[in-house]
C-alpha cells in the first residue's frame, strides 16, 4: 500500500471514530439536569419566554432545564459566565439583542467576545419594541411626546433594566434622533421600571412588547409608538415610529440560544433539534405570540444562521451606537 493510500485509509478511519464518538455523545447528553442562565432579573421579558422554552425542553430533553438568573451589567454578568464555562453542554445563556450584539459596540472593553466565546445554537423569537409612558403624561402621539420632551427633557426620567440593556440603548438611541438628553434610572429588570412608571415615578420606557402589555392592557401605562418596522397583532391599533414620522427607526430585539465556545458539535445539534421541536410545539407557539413575539421560521434557526446573524447584528448596530456618541466602560 502506498503512502497515498495509507493516509486516505487513516483519515477515513478518523473521520469514522470521531463520528461514532460524537452521535454517541449526543445519545448520551445530557445525564443530568441543564443550567439555563437568563441573564436578567426573573420576571421580565426575557426571563418569562425562557421559562416557556424550558418547561417543554425538559419534556424533550427527558432532563430538567433549571433556569437561573444572573442579572448585571445590562445582560453580560450572566452571558460572561457562560461563556467562561466548561464547554461540556451543561450550561447556556438565553442571550438577546443587548447581550450579544449590542455590548459589542456599547462598551470600551466587553467582558466578552460575542461571535467568537459562544456556540451558536439557535435563534427563538422576534419582539417589536414599544416607546410606552406614564398614563398621565400628556402625550397620545409620537409628534407631541417629541415636542414634550424637548421642552421638558431637564425633569424627563426613562427606566431600562440596567446600564447596556436593550431597554437602555433603545431609549438612548430615541433621544440621539429627536434631539434629547433625558435622565436614565436603572434598574435590576423592566419589569420593576415599568411599576415605577406606572406609579408616575418615571416618564417613559422602550421595552419589548411582552413586558409593556400586560402593563398597557390594565391601563396604567399608555402606547405611542411602536419602535419597529410593523405593528404587532396584540396591539395592532398603535402606530409605528416610522408611520408617525420617524423614518425607519428600528430597536426590535430577538432572542437566541449560546454554548460555550467548544462545546461538541453534536451536543449544539443536539439542542438545537430540541429547540426547533419546542418552538414547534402549539402550547408553546400559542403562548410566546400570546406575549407579543414571533417565533422565527424553521429555516431561520441552525446554528449556522445565527453564527452569520449575529455577525450581521454586531456590524448593523456598530455604527448607531458609535453615531449617537453613546458608550460605557
Amino acid at each position: 500500500m502506498n503512502r497515498t493510500r495509507s493516509r486516505a485509509l487513516v483519515a477515513g478511519v478518523l473521520v469514522g471514530v470521531l463520528g461514532f464518538a460524537g452521535k454517541g455523545l449526543a445519545e448520551e447528553w445530557p445525564s443530568r439536569p441543564v443550567t439555563m442562565v437568563v441573564p436578567f432579573a426573573a420576571g421580565g421579558p426575557i426571563d418569562v419566554g425562557g421559562r416557556i422554552l424550558a418547561q417543554r425542553l425538559s419534556e424533550v430533553l427527558g432532563r430538567q432545564v433549571v433556569i437561573e438568573n444572573v442579572g448585571g451589567a445590562g445582560g453580560m454578568t450572566g452571558s460572561n459566565r457562560v461563556a467562561k464555562a466548561a464547554p461540556d453542554g451543561y450550561q447556556f445563556v438565553l442571550g438577546n439583542i443587548a447581550t450579544h450584539a449590542f455590548t459589542q459596540s456599547l462598551h470600551k472593553k466587553p467582558l466578552y467576545d460575542a461571535a467568537a466565546e459562544f456556540a451558536p445554537v439557535g435563534l427563538t423569537v422576534e419582539q417589536p419594541r414599544v416607546l410606552a409612558v406614564r398614563s398621565d403624561l400628556p402625550v397620545n402621539t409620537l409628534a407631541e411626546f417629541i415636542a414634550y420632551a424637548k421642552a421638558n427633557q431637564v425633569t424627563m426620567q426613562y427606566g431600562s433594566a440596567g446600564p447596556g440593556s436593550a431597554a437602555h440603548v433603545a431609549c438612548l438611541l430615541l433621544n440621539s434622533v429627536i434631539g434629547t438628553n433625558i435622565t436614565h434610572v436603572p434598574y435590576r429588570s423592566t419589569t420593576m421600571a415599568m411599576q415605577d412608571m406606572a406609579a408616575g415615578r418615571i416618564d417613559f420606557i422602550c421595552d419589548v412588547i411582552s413586558g409593556a402589555l400586560p402593563f398597557i392592557q390594565g391601563g396604567s401605562v399608555r402606547p405611542i409608538a411602536y419602535l419597529s418596522p410593523k405593528r404587532s397583532p396584540v396591539l395592532p391599533h398603535v402606530a409605528t415610529a416610522h408611520e408617525q414620522g420617524l423614518a425607519n427607526f428600528d430597536t426590535s430585539s430577538w432572542h437566541a440560544i449560546f454554548f460555550p465556545n467548544g462545546t461538541p458539535e453534536a451536543i449544539v445539534q443536539r439542542l438545537n433539534a430540541a429547540l426547533s421541536e419546542t418552538l414547534d410545539t402549539p402550547i408553546v407557539r400559542e403562548r410566546l405570540e400570546n406575549l407579543g413575539a414571533t417565533v422565527v421560521a424553521p429555516e431561520r434557526r441552525s446554528p449556522d444562521y445565527l453564527a452569520k446573524f449575529l455577525r450581521s447584528e454586531i456590524d448593523k448596530w456598530a455604527g448607531p451606537i458609535k453615531a449617537s456618541g453613546v458608550t460605557s466602560e
